[in-house]
Order: structure tokens, then sequence, then C-alpha cells
């Protein structure tokens, strides 16, 4: 065990160099100090290859070289581009962006392997063939910008789309050059948008415990010193958990100039709501495949997915038993002969059937259909947030929305109401209003509700003792619960 005077003390100390250097170290003065440092070690690679050649030591000339090869091909690829986008300008950053594909991986290791090569023997031949094959690079990079150059997008989305149902959009790109066409341009949604979504990356010091032997229980532990350690910390801003509605890209394999091509894309929203896309992306990988260049433009699209309509387990269950009750409330004293049935104390003796009270044996009357019959109104009752579970949230909301369009199809005037839904009967509006709407809380709109003519059909959370007798009448209630 430890001495508790030399554990105290290198807790002091531990304790003094963690409020000294509890910072955050942004990531690009992290990348920008590790770059430095690969190139100094780089150089001074270089520098001592070129001792040992002198000295005639071919093998640590040849692992110096490549050594300092390869560093500076590191900080190339991983810290140059980076910082450059730091660096310059904002328009021109949001405008152009490349990556190394896995062919351009290749080729630089190729020209790595030749340069190595080159140093070795001296061989003037090689160095060309270096030049070349770097220019190579220079040239995929210019083209590919040439290529994106004059290319206008527009993205077309369906105007009604339900979850859990195939939906087409569609994709146009425009070459408005003259003279250039484009060749393999590919359109692709960008997941994080430079207003939206960003994350700001960070290291930071943090307390931490070095125990010993490591993986045993800390009670099991010969010695424990408390230490710091570096931990890379990502903050996401306010939305980047916007739903995106792309999710996979289209292809172009040629657009002419001053001509466009239209390509369709499936979409499918396994969930209800508000999906937005903040961005897409021109992207080719023309004309060697080394880099795929992007061309981020600024196009904003937005899609309200409604709730699926289809019947389910439960709307079949309380279908059966809201058009009993229905039927039974459209009994009237219209002009269509509804039914027949028994005589009560206050039926009128108008009404009296003789015919069927002869053949019966007992007091029957005529019963009519109503004549403003068939008039329904949907009330979904939004309950408090953490009333229900959000499984069976969901479920009350399909089931609202399936009822709405089932009723909607037919023979039906239907009207909606909602808590702070106020557009009346169109069944696209009350979907709309469905494909948005959480939890909240506020008063119950029952509280509020005016008895009509209109047959309810109410979904709600409240208990059966809370809800207003003179609802029970003309109302059918579909109470939301949590399945346990």
């Amino acid at each position: 065990m430890a001495d508790p005077v030399i554990s105290a003390a290198m807790d002091s100390a531990a304790g003094n160099r963690s409020g000294f250097m509890r910072f955050g170290i942004p990531e690009v003065w992290m990348r920008f100090l590790l770059a430095l440092l690969g190139l100094i070690l780089a150089f001074a690679a270089a520098l001592f290859s070129t001792v040992t050649r002198e000295s005639g030591s071919l093998w640590a000339t040849v692992i110096l070289a490549s050594i300092a090869l390869t560093l500076a091909v590191v900080v190339g690829l991983t810290t140059v581009p980076y910082l450059a986008r730091r660096v310059v300008g904002g328009r021109v950053r949001d405008a152009f962006n490349y990556d190394v594909t896995g062919v351009g991986i290749a080729y630089v290791m190729t020209v790595l392997l030749i340069g190595i090569a080159a140093l070795n023997t001296g061989n003037n031949l090689l160095y060309v063939i270096v030049a070349a094959m770097l220019a190579a690079i220079l040239v995929s990079g210019v083209a590919s910008a040439v290529v994106l150059r004059g290319l206008e997008l527009d993205v077309r989305l369906p105007e009604q789309v339900f979850a859990g149902r195939p939906a087409k959009a569609e994709i146009l790109v425009r070459n408005r050059r003259q003279w250039l066409p484009s060749f393999s341009i590919s359109v692709l949604p960008l997941k994080i948008d430079k207003d939206k979504g960003k994350r700001s990356i960070r290291w930071r010091w943090e307390p931490a415990t070095f125990g010993f032997p490591p993986g045993r229980v800390p009670a099991m532990q010969w010695v424990r010193l408390r230490d710091l350690r570096l931990r890379r910390v990502t903050d996401s801003a306010d939305g980047a958990s916007v739903k995106a509605i792309f999710s996979e890209s289209a292809y172009f394999p040629y657009v002419p100039a001053g001509t466009e091509f239209t390509a369709e894309a499936d979409l499918c929203f396994p969930r209800r709501g508000r999906y937005q896309q903040n961005s897409f992306g021109l992207a080719t990988r023309f004309p060697f495949a080394f880099l795929t260049k992007t061309r981020r433009v600024a196009l904003s699209r937005e899609i309200l997915v409604y709730p699926p309509v289809e019947p389910t387990d439960e709307f079949f269950e309380v279908l059966p038993l809201i058009t009993g009750e229905f039927e039974t409330f459209v009994r009237g004293r219209g002009d269509d002969l509804y039914l027949i049935r028994d005589y009560m104390p206050e039926d009128s003796a108008r009404h009296v059937d003789w015919k069927a009270t002869a053949k019966a044996g007992s007091l029957k009357v005529r019963e009519f259909s109503r004549e403003d019959e068939r008039r329904v109104r949907l009330i979904f009752d939004n309950p408090e947030p953490g009333a229900v579970s959000d499984e069976s949230y969901e479920n009350a909301v399909t089931l609202a929305a399936s009822l709405g369009w089932h009723f909607t199809e037919g023979n039906t005037e239907i009207s909606f109401v909602a808590p702070g839904y106020n557009l009346g009967a169109d069944i696209r509006e009350f979907l709309g209003y469905l494909a948005a709407v959480d939890p909240q809380a506020g008063r119950s709109v029952l509280d509020t509700l005016e008895v009509s003519e209109d047959f309810n059909i109410i979904l709600t959370t409240r208990p059966r003792g809370s809800i207003p007798a003179s609802l029970w009448a003309c109302s059918h209630f579909v109470f939301i619960e949590s399945k346990s």
C-alpha cells in the first residue's frame, strides 16, 4: 500500500495541476501542433537520411527517408485540408470540399514508393515520374472543380406523404453551360448544415485515477493515484437532431451542356413528423477517382409526414363499437323508416304502427332516421407530457388519423376538434396537426366542449369519473392508456 503522506502530497500536486490545466483546447490548435510536430520529425528524418547516405549506410538511409515521406504524406492528407478549410473564406470553404478515395490512397502510396526509390537511386527518370503522378492529382482536383461549375440543383417533394408508405421525390440537375458537359455527378444529402447541426470539437483535461493492476475492481488494486487525462469533447449545436429527408444519393453519369436531367428518389419515413434537409451536395470523382470533389448547394426543403391511416388492430376493435353507437344515435324523426320497435311511454301515439301491433300482439312504433344524420365530430384530447407512454401516445395518434380518414371516405360529414386546432373539417389539415403534435400541458378540451347534434368520437386520457355527464349520451370514448 502507498504511504498516506506520499499519497496526500501527490493528491495535492495533482489537484493543483488539475486546476492549472483544466481548460479546453480547440481541435484546430491540436491539429496544428500535431502537424507542426510531424513536419519537424519529417525534416529531422530527412536530414539524418542525408547524413547516413554520405556515410554509406544504405538501410538507415532507406528507413529514415521512408519515415520522412510517410510523415509528410500523413500531415498532407489529414491536417492540411482541415486547416485550409478553416483558414480560407467561408464562401469558398462552403462551395468546395474534397475527400481522398480508396483509389487515391493507393495512388499516393505508389507515389511514395517511387519517391523512395528516386531518393535512393538518384535516377532522374524516377523524379520525372513522381512529378507527373503528383501533377495528375492536381489535374484531378482542377478538373473536378470545372465539372461541378455551372450546375443547378432542384428537389421536388410529394405533397402528401404518410409514415410507412413509399413515396417518390424528383431530383433535377441542370447544366447551364453552353459548351462543357458534366460527368459522373452525384447528388448527396449533407447531414450537417453550416448553420444547424454543427459539432464543436475540443480537447479538455479531466481528473482521472490511475490504478494498478489494471482491470481489477478499485478495492483490489495495489496503487491508486489521482491523474489527469486528455479527452475529446463533442458539443452538438441546436438542430443536430433534425430528421433528414434523404438518406441515399442520386447519380447522373452524363449531363450535356444546356440540358437538364431528372432522377427519382425513393422515400419512406418510419415515423410521423417534420423532416428537413437544409443543404445538398454536388459531388464527382471525375476524371481519375483520386478525389471526391463536393460543392455545397444551399437548398432547403421541408416535408410534413402524416401518421399512417391504414387500419390497425386497435382500429378494427373500436370500429364496430363506434358504428353501433353511431347507428343508435342517428335514430330520429325523419322521413325514412329506420326500424319498428316496442312502444315506450315517451313515444307519440301518431307513430304507432297498428299493423305491426296487431300482428305482434303488443304496441309497436315506427322510428325514422334523422334528417341530419351521418355527422361526426372527432375529438383528440391531447394529454399532458408523461400521462401515457410514448408507444400508447403514438398508437392514439395513429388511431385518430385512421378514424378521420375512414369517416371522410364514407358518406359522413366530419369535423375535428383538438387543443390548438381551429382549422375546421379539412382532413389534410387535421392530419398535418397530428403529424407534428406532441403531448402538452394545458386545459382539457372536454371542459369547454359544447354538446351539438353531432356524434362525438373522443380520444382522451381523462378518468371516466371526470368526464362531463352531458357527453356520455352522444359520444363514444376511446381511453388512451399505457399498456402494461
